[in-house]
């Protein structure tokens, strides 16, 4: 009869198992909040080297943030649209994708989601007046520039959510989300440059999303996006024609994020 071996299991491997429950707490209850590093070597059994090791593995994928010092702590972020574009922007910078590739694949697939706006049943309650709401907001700010680029991008933003399908939501809007990005990093160059368009222009962005509305508020799904198809490539093409041979910058969706904090909406 052999007896068995007490082998010590790694702490790296302890770190991990702590390190995937938590993440199921974070991804599964909402508003979760992190109990102090003392809660968690009680909760799990396991020394603070583990805890802090799980943290850091959190802190990698952007779940968490430890706040070090005296005011210690960890604060959880839940993914969203806006996270998923980070990561997405790495492997597109690291695949050396341009901007016109972005434009390419954004001009396919955020007008799907305006046609299925147009497709909703309850549109007239819930989707054109939160859409409607969103341009007004814009309209205070057609001569100010940066802000007003910034404003316009949540109509972009709202259109991709109102989608009905969860996955597509998701998936389009980590591109709306990275390609607002570049638009407002592009609007910020312009402005220091005393380069950007006109008020003319911003009001001519107004017009067009005003019109998009009037085709979902028609439930017309076709000219929904036939509408959106155009409107993106006239207002792509005043990023383009500078910036379109340049490779996605990942770090300005996370920009965005923290100067934004909370524009998600739905």
């Amino acid at each position: 009869m052999t007896s068995v071996r007490n082998v010590r299991v790694p702490q790296r491997r302890i770190a991990e198992t702590v390190a995937a429950e938590l993440r199921e707490l974070i991804l599964d209850v909402e508003d979760y909040r992190l109990p102090t590093q003392e809660q968690l070597v009680k909760d799990f059994g396991v020394s603070y080297p583990s805890i802090r090791e799980a943290l850091r593995i959190l802190e990698t994928e952007g779940l968490v943030t430890v706040r070090r010092g005296n005011v210690g702590g960890a604060d959880v972020h839940r993914p969203d649209e806006t996270s998923a574009a980070y990561h997405l922007g790495l492997s597109l910078q690291a695949g050396k994708v341009t901007l016109n590739d972005l434009a390419d694949g954004l001009r396919m697939l955020e007008p799907l989601c305006a046609a299925e706006c147009a497709k909703r049943a309850d549109r007239a309650e819930v989707v054109v007046p939160a859409l409607t709401e969103a341009i007004d907001a814009s309209v205070a700010f057609v001569a100010e520039g940066v802000e007003f680029t910034h404003t316009a991008r949540d109509f972009h933003d709202l259109v991709v959510a109102f989608a009905p399908n969860a996955t597509i939501r998701y998936a389009v809007g980590s591109y709306v989300a990275l390609w607002s990005a570049q638009e407002e990093a592009w609007a910020e160059a312009r402005t220091r440059h005393g380069q950007y368009p006109s008020q003319l222009e911003a009001e001519e962005a107004v017009k067009a999303h005003r019109r998009l509305v009037d085709e979902i508020a028609a439930g017309n799904a076709d000219g929904a996006e036939r509408l959106a198809r155009a409107h993106l490539a006239a207002t792509q093409a005043l990023v383009l024609e500078r910036y379109g041979d340049r490779i996605v910058n990942a770090s300005a969706a996370m920009s965005r994020q923290t100067r934004h904090p909370g524009r998600r909406r739905l």
